[in-house]
């Protein structure tokens, strides 16, 4: 498709949006999260004006992982964020007021969007052949460790011995090119961008570890923030959850918005399996995630994912 036909396509879409204020009753809305693909549906909100007619001028910023995103919420950075959902979880059991507004990307293991990668002439086939190795992740405690243990104990590796060190997502396939470490755990658009060449390639879609479907990273904000402004936050998840379904069923007009986002090409981009957009802010798709966190030890307590849910 055309860059014409394809803002024509956005600026159609974003004129079937309500009208619910004027220019000058705008929020300002800050967000930030990791550059990958389960941005795109706030990336879609801001070019083809979405979220305007909902009352909302939002900004996105890339970060390098959901740590970092929480502490920029928590000292007000930013109105929302992206992380994955374990850090998140853990924060919240913790006693930190996070709470979820809406999906952002959901796994599903019939379309894997990451894997676990080494390189081509490693002799890594198994999970096993793994003990005692250094994996990296985009922070520790996140969604790709908790994937690697999950695989790994169900697959006969001993997840004791191995050790995990943190490396931007984006990074993380030089390191392993570079020997600095033995396997790399990355999604996408890193994920098929690594396997575009000769030089690595995928052991497992360990995220099958966890479930075969559940929410993998979340928007988020603080109870405070929600509580003072319950009717932006209702107006935010509405926006993202119209963004969502489009970019769901228009993969083709939104590669240049997430290649654009993430430095890549959009030939790359085009190649690679799309996440689906969360639509719908169900407890089930957490709730796995706590479960494993629970067993692995990530998480001292059981919690009930509708705890953490917005609820306004």
């Amino acid at each position: 498709m055309t860059s014409r036909s394809s803002f024509l396509a956005l600026s159609a879409a974003a004129v079937a949006a309500p009208s619910l204020a004027s220019p000058a009753d705008l929020t300002a809305i800050k967000m930030a999260g990791v550059p990958e693909d389960s941005a795109t549906t706030v990336l879609y909100g801001i070019q083809s004006g979405l979220f305007k007619p909902y009352g909302l001028d939002v900004d996105m910023q890339p970060q390098h992982n959901g740590p970092s995103v929480m502490s920029g919420v928590v000292g007000s950075s930013y109105q929302i964020g992206k992380s994955s959902t374990p850090p998140l979880i853990a924060a919240f059991s913790k006693g930190l007021p996070f709470t979820i507004i809406m999906p952002a990307g959901v796994y599903d293991s019939r379309a894997p969007i990451a894997g676990l990668l080494v390189r081509s002439d490693s002799t890594v086939r198994k999970a096993a052949d793994l003990n005692g190795k250094t994996i990296a992740v985009g922070a520790l405690n996140d969604i790709h460790s908790l994937a690697v243990l999950a695989w790994m104990d169900k697959n006969g590796g001993d997840i004791a011995s191995i050790k995990f060190v943190e490396i931007p997502i984006g990074e993380i396939p030089v390191a392993i090119e570079g020997g600095r470490v033995v396997a790399g755990s990355a999604n996408e658009p890193v994920y098929s961008a690594a396997l575009g060449n000769d030089k690595l390639r995928s052991v497992a879609h360990h995220f099958d570890g966890i479930a075969p479907r559940f929410m993998y990273t979340a928007w988020f904000t603080t109870k405070t923030y929600a509580a003072a402004n319950p009717a932006v936050i209702k107006n935010v998840s509405a926006a993202l959850k119209k963004a969502a379904a489009y970019v769901n069923g228009h993969h083709a007009q939104t590669a240049d918005l997430i290649a654009k986002f993430t430095s890549l090409e959009p030939a790359q981009v085009a190649k690679m399996t799309r996440v689906e957009q969360g639509t719908t802010l169900d407890p089930k798709l957490v709730q796995p995630v706590i479960d494993a966190m629970v067993r692995y030890k990530t998480l001292a307590q059981p919690i009930d994912a509708r705890e953490i849910m917005f609820a306004g």
